[in-house]
């Protein structure tokens, strides 16, 4: 852990140095491609012995991750589902989850159709109705997994109020911090358990690989955890595990741009008459955006939209010059969604209109293009959509 108290920024970027590195002056994280390592006595090994079970370049990202989350044992994976699904994997035959009713696509696949084989029961529940967690909590409720802001439509779970909840029934709380990052949340700090990142998004920030992250703030957690890691053997490589740790240098100036270009969008897409409705916490009428300023230092650079129907989204999409249109968010470049046919594929129609993803909602992820021309491209697609969906306007 940092002696100094150093601020986040600083953190993002410095490490410790090992003593290899010294002898060198390396800046860099070395890369060690090597499957295993020698042992030099034959009653004692030494601390690597084979890269499933540890390497020294994804040690660097695990230990940087757990210090930035304020944990004590940082978990590097081969994607965000394969952290989330080991996470899941602390259960066992009987247990009960909640989970919030506004969750990653890949994550209500995973508990709907995997954990049930194993006699693992969960419910969904609206997480900003705190009276609604407390009924929906069984004696063998084992987890209560919480996404704030949750994707797509930003919804804010008071994360204090449901760790007290979670303590008082002997459950576990696992919160995904993907869209906020430590650097504007520490869930941790709040008192969650297990904190959960796809770090292919912004952690990495270059739409160039697959990585899942995971932080405990309690150390045999960490060793069960660990154990888990460890036997599903679906861990990060060490050549993504060296760019990840590349990619976490610059988060801090990149959330911050990204997320005052959001706000700006946000305000401009609200005063839109074609938008019927917007979604994030920056708009002073955002619900639960006083929780979120409490337990959060960011509004971050996601914010999604509604426009009339699924005709309405198409003819935007396709009149969009900027944003790429595609799966996932968090990079250097804008990341325009439709999270019906990508996000929330997984989840059946009746029940993604019932959570608010109607087949006019599109998900954007702000980039770190200049502001003034991400506005300029959304109105003109605005403007053509508009026409189109009303030829007499």
């Amino acid at each position: 852990m940092n002696q100094y108290n150093d601020q986040i920024e600083t953190k993002l970027i410095h490490r410790q140095i090992s003593d290899g590195e010294l002898k060198t002056g390396a800046v860099n994280v070395p890369i060690y491609l090597s499957s295993t390592f020698h042992q030099s006595s034959f009653d004692e090994f030494g601390p690597f012995d084979y890269s499933r079970s540890g390497n020294p370049t994804r040690q660097v990202l695990e230990q940087k991750i757990a210090e930035l989350e304020r944990g004590t044992k940082g978990f590097a994976f081969s994607s965000g589902m394969a952290a989330i699904s080991s996470a899941f994997m602390l259960l066992s035959t009987g247990d009960h989850v909640l989970i919030t009713e506004d969750v990653y696509g890949g994550t209500y696949r995973f508990i709907t159709n995997i954990l049930t084989k194993f006699g693992i029961e969960h419910t969904f529940v609206d997480m900003t109705d705190l009276n609604a967690i407390e009924q929906a909590i069984r004696p063998n409720t084992k987890v209560i997994y919480m996404e704030t802001p949750s994707n797509p439509c930003l919804r804010i779970t008071d994360i204090e109020t449901v760790v007290k909840l979670s303590k008082a029934n002997n459950c576990l709380t696992f919160l995904d911090n993907t869209f906020m990052t430590p650097f504007f949340q520490n869930p941790l700090e709040l008192g969650v358990d297990v904190v959960l990142h796809s770090a292919t998004k912004f952690l990495s920030g270059h739409s160039d690989i697959l990585a899942g992250l995971a932080v405990t703030k309690d150390e045999e957690l960490g060793e069960r955890l660990g154990y888990i890691q460890n036997s599903f053997g679906a861990i990060l490589g060490v050549q993504d595990s060296y760019q990840l740790i590349q990619g976490i240098k610059t988060l801090g100036i990149r959330l911050k741009q990204s997320s005052d270009s959001a706000q700006l969008i946000a305000n401009y897409l609200n005063n839109h008459p074609f938008v019927e409705e917007v979604f994030y916490p920056g708009l002073p009428f955002h619900p639960g955006r006083d929780i979120h300023q409490k337990q959060a230092r960011g509004f971050g650079a996601v914010l999604s939209f509604r426009l009339p129907n699924r005709e309405a989204a198409k003819a935007f999409v396709e009149h969009v010059r900027i944003p790429v249109f595609a799966v996932s968010l968090g990079a250097v470049e804008s990341i325009l969604s439709y999270p019906t046919t990508m996000s929330h594929a997984a989840m059946p129609k009746e029940e993604r209109e019932r959570r608010g993803i109607t087949d006019g909602l599109l998900r954007l992820s702000v980039g770190l293009e200049h502001v003034d021309d991400l506005i300029r491209d959304l109105d003109q697609a605005l403007q053509k959509a508009r026409r189109i969906h009303t030829p007499a306007f």
